[in-house]
């Protein structure tokens, strides 16, 4: 049997979500026979794989980084989920929208309130540019499932891979359904 390609990405968030899944335990040995990781932030990948079954994207679109991110996920993925409640609702990262014009929030957090060296985070290439309003992940591309909580808990997730690897789609149930 061939194993399942997974992927999982780290947008604008915490990566919570990500030690969560870490904390499935023995559950991932069990895993490690049925997928294969195949892009992760807890992987030394640099480019995002072409053919990927199912990829969880955790964290906002905050920058434009995240948007192109996005796309490439989207088109090389046949299952995505939003998995923790930044890549849901935006979450936290979310907060700075009401703020405004994220220019002016850099010019006044790293110039105008700067102790040392004013200068505001805009080195092309290494800093990217952030969007007009953080959003969750299915307002920059199509999701298929989501997996609320902040972060999930490790049996949630497990939860839903395994009626994903089981039954082909996933349902969450009870408890398992509650943001938060």
């Amino acid at each position: 049997m061939d194993r399942v390609k997974v992927a999982t990405v780290w947008l604008g968030g915490c990566s919570g979500c990500h030690m969560s899944f870490l904390d499935m335990d023995e559950f991932l040995i069990d895993l490690a026979e049925k997928i294969q990781v195949v892009y992760s932030p807890i992987a030394d990948v640099k480019e995002f794989p072409e053919s990927v079954d199912v990829t969880l994207v955790e964290g906002s679109v905050a920058n434009e980084d995240h948007v192109e991110l996005c796309h490439k996920i989207r088109a090389a993925s046949r299952v995505v989920i939003s998995f923790g409640d930044c890549a849901v609702t935006g979450n936290v990262p979310a907060m700075r929208n009401p703020l405004g014009d994220p220019e002016k929030i850099l010019q006044l957090v790293y110039v105008d309130r700067a102790d040392t060296h004013p200068i505001a985070p805009k080195e092309a290439g290494i800093v990217p540019k952030l969007v007009d309003r953080v959003r969750p992940v299915h307002e920059e591309i199509d999701v298929d499932y989501f997996i609320p909580g902040c972060p999930p808990s490790a049996s949630r997730i497990q939860e839903a891979l395994t009626n994903l690897l089981e039954m082909g789609e996933t349902h969450l149930t009870g408890e398992n359904l509650r943001f938060g």
